[in-house]
């Protein structure tokens, strides 16, 4: 087989083999982006494009429209939903409603002009709401018009993508091994210590993943009972499977009814995920979770188009042959796993799918992504949809030995030019066994095999601790606090996380170990002059856990990098010498610690002090006490000849408790607390009631 500096990776397979058979490990492709461009820049790209049109159209688009070409593009809407406000919610059943319908709204109202002229002209097209576009097949008289209408972005193109590449078939001893069932655990499962987590009694039960690839052979032995379709009285595959292919198909033919597999890649790595035939053959992480399925590839080959209709059926499934406006995100998976690529190289414009991401993440759906097979090389996570920061990017590793892939992706990320760390964890991905059609299994190597491990850990993870469950930025946490450290320097790396393993190698144990732990608070307060607290942690004897802060006016004290076991990290806080308050989080223990710290602008607060009959009480003591931390408060004051006082000073964000005194006088109420400006802190003195005892 030819090779490129994109496609290097050797691979074993124990299946025979059929010549031309693409078998993935997600390997980013070579392309002739520079030629597109060339092309799209000469003077014959800009004949009969209107200025308004030229620079929303992508150098794609202008290329494969230049001899009049009829070509699929995606058109970009300026307006697009803001999700800001799932923060309000705390279950994924409210966030994902609130997000799927903020979004489904944004597209009705946004997108209906464009929809009426694109009816009027008989163009075939699709509405996505997931992000605010529209797919639509025409010519670039046609992309340019729309180009140029006031509500448009962009006009991007929609090319046929290999989302997998082609690896070679190694020779083996026995050809027919792994072809049947094998009665072992597979070794990447062990590596992760999922199985103590079985031996607890937890495997993944009461959750649903989300496979988008090539599709899945279902009736496989090992899947047949993890689909959630075949939990149902009947068999059913509404709500429980899409096909995003509309056109030829492969050997499932275009818009299949039912769940199946044109390649072998999604079979493989969903059996890696949740397989298990119910005996001694387990190839699969979390063998008591459920699955869902999308098509988003036809043979290898899906387009921006087909992967945003398999993300935007795992954010609200529908049924078979139903549409969007059906859909319903009580039936969303709870992850998805992604082990492909949208080639930025050839069409996929870097930016098409992070709202697609963004949109799965605030629904609160975990979206684990394969980070590619272009390693060595340093920054090669560069492909849609591994780079974003929304996604949890699984680097590859050989359990048999620990060490990285050879073949594993590295960053930092520079296509976005954020140099952020990637990937973040890593997971098994050589010669890992799994499902493969017919009922067969193979070894297949990449991190298309990794990332399937970890989604199938968090399976696990979340039905031992039910209450972390779409909580993302918490699991992330645990998983990273808890990874197998890896120190290298490669790549620029310096520490943990690094641009090779991330945060290391994954151990779910440990991360299920550290969600016991039992971290209080988890928000503390400080003063605008500075001060210190402390977070305490009641853990197993030899777990252990380490406090981090990255925020430079929150210092820890002592040996923060390692505790065992029970503890305490201490921290101090510098004087805030701003107006504004401000906020920063500490990592103790996996948990996010939120610090506030107010500002040293002052408010001021007043009030009335009268008797019963309205009368003013003058040169009663008020007096003040600060409730938040137990410190001083502020010097008392007295009212004057009409019963009013005044008192300035008290700082943002620290809650006081004001009361009066005068003598032996009472008063009603007896005290009143606030936080902010008020001008209405009123009391009234009442007639004390004086008992005389009687013989």
């Amino acid at each position: 087989m030819k090779r490129t500096r994109f496609s290097s990776l050797t691979i074993g397979l124990t299946i025979s083999p059929t010549k031309g058979l693409l078998v993935t490990c997600l390997v980013l492709v070579s392309s002739l982006l520079g030629e597109w461009r060339s092309t799209a820049h000469s003077s014959a790209a800009y004949n009969k494009v209107p200025a308004a049109a030229l620079n929303k159209l992508s150098p794609w688009v202008l290329a494969h429209t230049a001899q009049g070409e009829e070509i699929e593009f995606l058109v970009v809407l300026k307006e697009q939903a803001d999700l800001s406000g799932t923060e309000q919610f705390t279950t994924k059943l409210e966030k994902g409603r609130f997000v799927r319908d903020t979004l489904w709204a944004k597209a009705q109202s946004a997108q209906a002009p464009l929809l009426a002229w694109l009816k009027a002209r008989n163009l075939q097209h699709r509405a996505f709401y997931i992000i605010n576009a529209l797919w639509v097949k025409g010519t670039r008289a046609v992309a340019a018009e729309i180009a140029a209408r006031p509500e448009v972005a962009r006009v991007e193109g929609n090319p046929l993508l290999s989302g997998l590449s082609p690896i070679e078939r190694e020779a083996q001893p026995d050809d027919n091994q792994w072809r049947t069932a094998e009665p072992s655990v597979e070794q990447g499962v062990s590596t992760i210590r999922a199985t103590e987590l079985w031996a607890l009694g937890f495997n993944g039960q009461g959750i649903v993943v989300g496979g988008q690839d090539t599709g899945v052979e279902w009736t496989h032995p090992t899947l047949r009972l993890r689909y959630r379709g075949s939990a149902e009285p009947v068999v059913t595959h509404d709500y429980n499977w899409h096909d995003s292919v509309h056109a030829n198909g492969g050997a499932c033919g275009p818009d299949s009814p039912v769940p199946c597999d044109d390649h072998n890649h999604g079979t493989h790595t969903l059996g890696t995920t949740v397989g298990t035939d119910g005996d001694a053959n387990q190839i699969g992480v979390a063998p008591g979770a459920q699955f869902v399925a999308c098509r988003n590839m036809d043979r290898g080959n899906g387009t921006p188009a087909t992967y945003l209709e398999c993300f935007e059926f795992m954010l609200a499934p529908y049924p078979v042959n139903g549409t969007p406006a059906q859909g319903d995100p009580s039936k969303a998976p709870d992850l998805t796993v992604n082990s492909w690529t949208c080639p930025a190289s050839e069409g996929c414009a870097p930016d098409t799918l992070r709202l697609a991401v963004e949109a799965q993440r605030a629904a609160g759906i975990f979206t684990v992504v394969s980070a590619g097979n272009s390693g060595p090389s340093c920054s090669t996570i560069s492909e849609p949809p591994s780079h974003y920061a929304a996604v949890y990017s699984v680097g590859a590793f050989d359990a048999r030995t620990g060490s990285i892939a050879n073949f594993s992706s590295r960053g930092p990320i520079l296509v976005d030019n954020s140099q952020r760390s990637k990937p973040d964890i890593a997971a098994p991905g050589v010669s890992v066994r799994s499902a493969i059609r017919g009922g067969l299994y193979a070894n297949f190597s990449g991190t298309s095999m990794a990332g399937p491990h970890v989604a199938g850990a968090i399976a696990v993870l979340w039905s031992a601790r039910p209450e972390l469950k779409n909580q993302l930025a918490l699991t992330e946490s645990l998983l990273n606090e808890t990874a197998v450290r890896v120190d290298v320097s490669d790549c620029g790396s310096n520490g943990i996380p690094n641009n090779v393993y991330g945060y290391g190698r994954l151990d779910v144990k440990a991360a299920y170990d550290l969600a016991l732990a039992q971290v209080t608070p988890l928000a503390d307060t400080i003063s605008y002059l500075g001060g210190s607290g402390k977070i305490q942690v009641r853990a197993l004897p030899d777990l252990r856990w380490r406090a981090a802060s990255n925020v430079p006016w929150i210092t820890l004290i002592g040996n923060s990098a390692n505790f065992t076991g029970n503890g305490a990290a201490q921290f101090t806080v510098a004087p805030n010498d701003s107006p504004e308050a401000r906020t920063g989080t500490i990592l103790v223990a996996g948990r996010p610690i939120t610090i506030t710290q107010s500002g040293t602008a002052p408010f001021t607060v007043a009030g009335r002090v009268v008797a019963q009959d309205g009368t003013p009480v003058a040169r009663a003591t008020i007096l003040f006490t600060r409730l938040t931390d137990g410190a001083p408060g502020p010097s008392p004051t007295t009212t004057d000849d009409d019963g009013r006082w005044s008192k300035s000073g008290f700082e943002p964000g620290v809650t006081y408790r004001v009361r009066p005194s005068k003598g032996r006088q009472s008063f009603e109420p007896n005290a009143l607390d606030f936080a902010a400006p008020l001008t209405n802190l009123n009391f009234t003195a009442v007639n004390r009631r004086i008992i005389i005892g009687v013989r």
